[in-house]
């Protein structure tokens, strides 16, 4: 939730809010001018968030860090904050456009605490975000272990672990603990640690060098790559001649590097794009594939003539005189071939299952691995046992159990193959994202006049930062960037999942991966590489897949526990069958004629074993998590990891911002009314001149109908506005050509002693009951005009009103605009319950009133800086709501805080990716009925799972121990109870899978809803 206050790094102090354009905006992707970078807004983001460390004197315990933490982080403004208590420090991320160090000081003594600002601790670099595969783990015990490794890493904010993806996300303080500290600890715990990403802001590229003979060679070439401005970090592998380097990318790249390489050293070296294979995440998983591949065919060589010599040919007379042939004694040929070839099975072929249960153990806990070693021991080491007594006795007749330990163990492998095959299918969103970047470029050349001298294709991975590139027809767009030349249509569907193409021409952004459908464009690169918006959006979704839904915690708490009671119920298993048999408690005629008593017994307690699993229960809700948030992103909708789900399912109240929600968000003036005599040029130029200065929708409105009375201009320069002053939810004033011109609402004017003729209420009433907005306009103190600016509602905004009605999630209104234009647009779209003219004032103080005492009703509000009426929609949730609040995805309030689920809609800014549990990419509110219809499927999917996961082993263990085995003489041998086990999980991923054939609600088929695009 904490990441959620990145939206305020978006604060402009103007009257409305801010830009509320309805073009399309995409995640990552800047609101460029024609021919401008978009870097100054990005810096300005950035740079509003500041951090500073406090020395906090008097705390004894983790209740007092606690104390101190919660403190903090009730005041507005705070982005994240984490008390050592150790140290005796507290670390604060804050937004200083709210908060200052002296009121984080003071409310940290207000605790009770002696705080002080360390002055010469603050430092720029911000916490990290480091993301960790991790190869090993087969349960939610392992993945626990790491977890709780890793928080207890000093510097360690937050470190989650997901058995699904296999991967390690850790927030971490760069200046106390660096990552491959990280990996050390993994792998202390027995799991191999291979890193994906440090969280910094850096780009990475492999590069292989041929040529290299001598470390020389290998050393030259890497003091020529540091020299180079913003190479940060290079590795370098002399054995395959590979060079990684770390590097930011709006100071070098790919390009240079090879330039630099192949200029060292008279030319005799070569660089190029390392081949691919060598280390990414699909070819770890691939590897890992053919690993049990292999294992599990090994398994079966060795493990079929077992079978066949124990259950097949002792039924065949010849080949069954030649098994029990003696050897000594009373041990048979039969005997010592089965031990023979189990052997391998047991104790190569099944090492991994030793080491895993060597590495579980050693810290303290048990996972599935101690399962599977302890039933194929108990049965591999008594037969033997009973092998050697029958070779030392001759008197013994015993039965051997070598098919049971091989083929359980052929079992499990064959399940853990396919489990990771199912698994690899639940990410297969993520692979077709990647997919989506064309393998090459068309890298043009121009001269200073901006004509083309050359073009040249290249690997699209050698792109850098201000190439211009040639996008033909049919091609993919091969970066982010804008328009400099060319006229064309861009099917966007494959990343917003907008089907009809959008024109773009001169200026416009374009995404890469996008396909263009007609005419040639040319592109100046922006956003390369890890920047890209492809590769955000890849890694907001593998953000969600890693994060647990609070359901998790059950599967979480149980397995702490499971595998200790299903060892106890094991041996309780065996020695409750062993006393009956030892003191004649069932009839001899159960005991089937291969046995004896303790045979029988040490059977059962193997199948309990053996049939227990916890790797369903933990497969149970993270795969479906990851099918969910990959189906959702192949339809434009981005829900960010399994608590945006679980609370989105739950959603019964749903709250719209007006402006570029329920409207288009792009307002035009359609009517004006002067109360004065006055030219109506002169009249929009003192207003333009005052409105020019604010970066408010309305505002712009009012600019852009301004400049039609200079038609002759195309970028007309206004008078100059003096003492310009944005009063916050009312107007602007300024002075104009020595008048003092205010432009507002009602209450301005009022609040400035303003008369208000009847003409112009009558005017403002009629203004309102049309859904449009009235604006005032005084000069010199006397009210001179009334304008009249619409902004029309989306197409099928109240179909689905309706169809939300339909599902029983209540829809509120929420807007700083008038009674009578909030009521309108309420009645036009069907929506009940209103709340209009919020004011920003002492929202800041409610909230922290309410968090004081309950828990909060809080919105991402992402439209107007204003305040809602908290009380009352704290009576919502008190009634028994789930509130989602659905905004255009800008966020300027002064005190924002987070609803049970905020809805990005049009995904307009970096920022909102960052602040909304779902982001929808496409400007259209069916997407609202689409993410709540799809959060509720897949938690379907997990409650699905759950049942069949806990239903398996609680029938499953029972039967196992034989109850079933008194009544109807039903046994469970030890191989089949290990092949149910492994089903289990197999059954679990599959059951997730099927949320792969997910389609949208069939009343959103009859809409035709698209991205709304105004000219």
């Amino acid at each position: 939730m904490a990441s959620k206050f990145l939206a305020l790094a978006c604060i402009r102090n103007d009257s409305y809010g801010g830009d509320l354009s309805p073009r399309p905006h995409y995640p990552s992707m800047p609101k460029y001018p024609k021919g401008v970078s978009g870097q100054e807004t990005n810096a300005a983001a950035e740079s509003s968030k500041a951090k500073a460390v406090f020395s906090v004197v008097g705390m004894t315990c983790s209740a007092c860090a606690g104390s101190v933490e919660k403190a903090v982080k009730r005041l507005p403004g705070i982005h994240e904050a984490v008390v050592d208590v150790l140290n005796n420090k507290a670390q604060v991320l804050f937004y200083p456009s709210f908060v200052n160090e002296e009121r984080i000081r003071e409310t940290i003594e207000d605790v009770g605490f002696q705080a002080t600002l360390i002055e010469d601790e603050t430092s720029e670099k911000s916490t990290q975000i480091c993301r960790i595969h991790i190869n090993g783990m087969t349960c939610t015990s392992c993945s626990s272990t790491v977890e709780k490794a890793l928080q207890a890493i000093q510097g360690v904010q937050r470190a989650q672990v997901a058995l699904a993806t296999e991967e390690a996300q850790v927030q971490y303080d760069p200046n106390i603990v660096s990552y491959n500290q990280l990996q050390e600890v993994i792998e202390d715990t027995g799991f191999e640690a291979i890193l994906i990403s440090t969280g910094e802001d850096m780009s990475k590229i492999d590069l292989q060098v041929d040529g290299i003979r001598t470390d020389h060679s290998m050393r030259m070439i890497g003091n020529s790559l540091r020299a180079l401005p913003g190479v940060q970090d290079i590795d370098m592998d002399p054995g395959v001649g590979k060079i990684s380097l770390s590097y930011k990318s709006e100071r070098t790249g790919p390009r240079n590097f090879i330039r630099v390489i192949e200029s060292t050293g008279s030319g005799r070296f070569k660089a190029r794009i390392f081949p691919e294979g060598g280390g990414g995440r699909a070819s770890i998983k691939q590897e890992e594939i053919n690993q049990y591949y292999r294992s599990f065919l090994w398994s079966l060589i060795f493990t079929i003539p077992v079978f066949l010599t124990s259950m097949v040919f002792m039924y065949i007379p010849g080949i069954k005189h030649g098994l029990d042939t003696k050897v000594v004694n009373m041990l048979t040929i039969g005997e010592i071939i089965r031990w023979v070839l189990s052997t391998p099975v047991q104790f190569i072929i099944g090492r991994r299952f030793y080491t895993g249960s060597y590495k579980a153990l050693r810290h303290g806990s048990a996972n599935m691995d101690v399962l599977i070693a302890l039933g194929t021991n108990a049965a591999y080491f008594y037969s033997v046992y009973s092998v050697l007594r029958a070779a030392t006795s001759p008197h013994f007749e015993g039965t051997d159990f070598f098919e049971t330990s091989s083929m359980l163990i052929s079992f499990i492998l064959l399940g853990k193959y396919l489990e990771i095959l199912a698994k690899g299918k639940t990410s297969e969103a993520i692979a077709k994202l990647m997919d989506l970047a064309p393998e090459t470029a068309t890298l043009l050349t121009l001269d200073d006049e901006g004509n083309v001298v050359s073009e040249e294709e290249v690997d699209s991975r050698l792109i850098q930062k201000n190439d211009v590139i040639k996008i033909i027809p049919g091609a993919k767009v091969a970066s982010d960037g804008y328009v400099l030349w060319g006229q064309s249509h861009v099917n966007e569907s494959m990343i917003t999942g907008e089907s009809r193409p959008v024109a773009k021409r001169k200026g416009d952004a374009v995404i890469g991966g996008t396909l263009n459908e007609n005419g040639v464009l040319h592109i100046k690169a922006t956003r390369v590489g890890s920047e890209s918006a492809l590769s955000q959006i890849v890694r907001l979704v593998e953000s969600a897949q890693m994060a647990k839904a609070p359901v998790q915690k059950l599967a979480d708490r149980i397995s702490k526990f499971f595998v200790p009671l299903v060892i106890i119920l094991s041996l309780s298993t065996w020695f409750a069958w062993f006393l009956a048999g030892k003191f004649h408690g069932y009839p001899e005629s159960w005991i089937p004629s291969s046995m004896d008593s303790f045979q029988l017994a040490l059977q059962f307690g193997i199948s309990v074993m053996v049939i227990a699993c916890p790797c369903a229960l933990g497969l149970a809700t993270p795969t479906a998590v990851m099918v969910g948030t990959g189906v959702g992103a192949s339809q434009g909708v981005l829900i960010k990891g399994g608590q945006a789900l679980e609370s989105a399912h739950k959603v019964n109240c749903i709250v719209f911002d007006k402006t570029g929600t329920l409207t288009v968000g792009k307002p035009v003036v359609v009517n004006t009314r002067l109360l004065k005599n006055m030219v109506l040029r002169d009249f929009y130029e003192l207003v333009a001149a005052t409105e020019a200065n604010s970066e408010h929708p309305l505002a712009k409105a009012v600019v852009e109908y301004a400049k039609k009375f200079r038609e002759d201009e195309e970028n007309p320069i206004w008078p100059e506005a003096q003492d310009f002053v944005s009063i916050t939810g009312h107007g602007v004033k300024a002075i104009v050509q020595n008048k003092e011109v205010i432009v507002g609402n009602k209450s301005l004017m009022l609040d400035h002693n303003i008369d208000i003729p009847i003409d112009a209420e009558e005017m403002l009433t009629e203004t309102e009951g049309m859904a449009q907005t009235g604006i005032l306009v005084s000069i010199d103190g006397k009210l001179t005009g009334v304008l009249a600016i619409s902004d029309p509602l989306k197409p099928g905004a109240r179909e689905v009103i309706s169809i939300l009605k339909s599902m029983d999630v209540r829809s509120i209104l929420v807007t700083g605009d008038n009674w009578g234009t909030a009521r309108s647009i309420a009645n036009e779209v069907g929506i009940e319950t209103v709340i209009a003219e919020a004011k920003p004032e002492q929202k800041a103080e409610k909230v922290k009133d309410l968090q004081a005492c309950m828990q909060t009703v809080v919105f991402y509000i992402q439209s107007f800086n204003f305040c809602l009426d908290l009380y009352s929609l704290f009576l919502l949730q008190a009634s028994g709501y789930i509130v989602a609040m659905v905004g255009d995805g800008i966020n300027d309030s002064p005190a924002l805080v987070v609803a049970d689920v905020g809805m990005a809609i049009g995904a307009g800014t970096d920022i909102a990716i960052e602040a909304a549990d779902i982001v929808l990419m496409k400007s259209n509110l069916e997407d609202v009925i689409t993410a709540i219809d799809l959060s509720r499927k897949t938690f379907t999917r997990i409650r699905l799972n759950y049942i069949w996961a806990l239903g398996y082993n609680l029938l499953g263990i029972p039967i196992a121990a034989g109850a079933l085995f008194p009544s109807i003489r039903f046994r469970l041998p030890p191989w089949i109870a290990g092949a149910a086990m492994a089903a289990s999980s197999v059954s679990v991923v599959c059951c997730s899978l099927l949320l792969k054939n997910y389609k949208r609600p069939k009343k959103l088929n009859n809409l035709q809803i698209r991205g709304i695009v105004i000219e």
